[in-house]
């Protein structure tokens, strides 16, 4: 991997990769494939993250000019020559670095008001900068609605998963509703995830509260983690280790002394069809190892080397863990 020093020297290529980058995520269609080659992108160096995190941020500078002043300083001359999107963006991106280094952006606050969703597909990961700010990184299958108010920015995650980087801001707490549970903080780093009979919460860095249906509550630091099941009710705070849960930004399925129950039902999330175990027993065997998030099929082709068991496929296409 290049230092910070050798990135350096390339800067201009990695904008114009970010640039490139940039333009494509924004389109309606982009595939799964497409998915993971950007995030193995950002992962190649700190510099790509924070090349990608400036457009992501010029980005929401741009929605807060007005229509014409911004089409006013995309349309140069070299863009209405070539008119393809890439110079365009590019284009709005350099003015908008010299506008922001000039400081004609100075005193603009994030808009009071936002509402967005953002979603992703089976073995997709998305990477969203939201306008205080914030970032959130959805895991595969996940859809959250994001509404931002004048006293509070509220998120609600429907499905799936989500890591959250929040921008601290006393003024305006950041909560997040997932089923029963509520999670509010003002300035942290924490995953949430919404499965159907509980949410899990795990705090990276910071402190978050916990709510669930009723006036219950549980304060959660860093390392540590709680469930709030179907009922609305929050379990005490116990010690988790946030990189093995978090691994999925990276691709990575981490299970360490995990029960087949607990390995099936996640590798079900990056499966067209669900894996199931056959028996309590099967279910209760435990698994310490590190696979591919989008290479499930490789797990199971090695579990049998592993654990006592087999694969067995069932009518339907889903697959089954079975006693050997």
């Amino acid at each position: 991997m290049m230092d910070t020093r050798d990135c350096a020297c390339g800067q201009t290529t990695v904008r114009d990769d970010a640039a490139r980058w940039f333009v494509r995520l924004q389109e309606p269609a982009v595939s799964a494939e497409e998915q993971r080659s950007f995030e193995s992108w950002l992962d190649e160096h700190p510099q790509h993250r924070n090349e990608y995190q400036i457009l992501q941020d010029l980005w929401v500078a741009a929605d807060r000019l007005p229509a014409k002043r911004l089409h006013a300083l995309c349309e140069t001359p070299a863009a209405r020559s070539k008119r393809r999107p890439l110079v365009r963006y590019a284009v709005a991106a350099s003015v908008l670095a010299v506008a922001l280094g000039l400081g004609l952006f100075s005193g603009l606050n994030p808009p009071a008001t936002y509402t967005a969703e953002y979603s992703t597909a089976l073995g997709v990961r998305r990477h969203v900068a939201l306008p205080d700010g914030s970032v959130i990184d959805l895991n595969s299958r996940s859809r959250v609605q994001v509404r931002y108010e004048k006293d509070r920015r509220g998120i609600e995650l429907m499905q799936g998963e989500v890591m959250f980087s929040v921008e601290h801001d006393s003024s305006r707490p950041f909560v997040v509703e997932a089923g029963s549970g509520k999670v509010t903080v003002t300035g942290t780093r924490f995953d949430v995830r919404r499965d159907s009979a509980e949410t899990r919460v795990a705090v990276e860095q910071g402190t978050v509260r916990v709510q669930g249906s009723g006036d219950d509550f549980v304060s959660l630091t860093a390392g540590f983690g709680t469930r709030i099941n179907a009922q609305g009710k929050v379990t005490a705070a116990y010690a988790v280790n946030p990189a093995e849960l978090t691994a999925w930004r990276s691709g990575k399925l981490v299970f360490n002394n995990a029960s087949l129950s607990e390995v099936a039902e996640e590798v079900s999330r990056y499966r067209e069809k669900p894996l199931t175990v056959g028996s309590a027993n099967v279910g209760n065997l435990r698994l310490t190892s590190v696979f591919k998030s989008d290479n499930t099929d490789a797990l199971l082709k090695a579990l049998p080397s592993i654990l006592p068991v087999a694969i067995r496929t069932l009518d339907d296409g889903s697959q089954e863990i079975i006693s050997r």
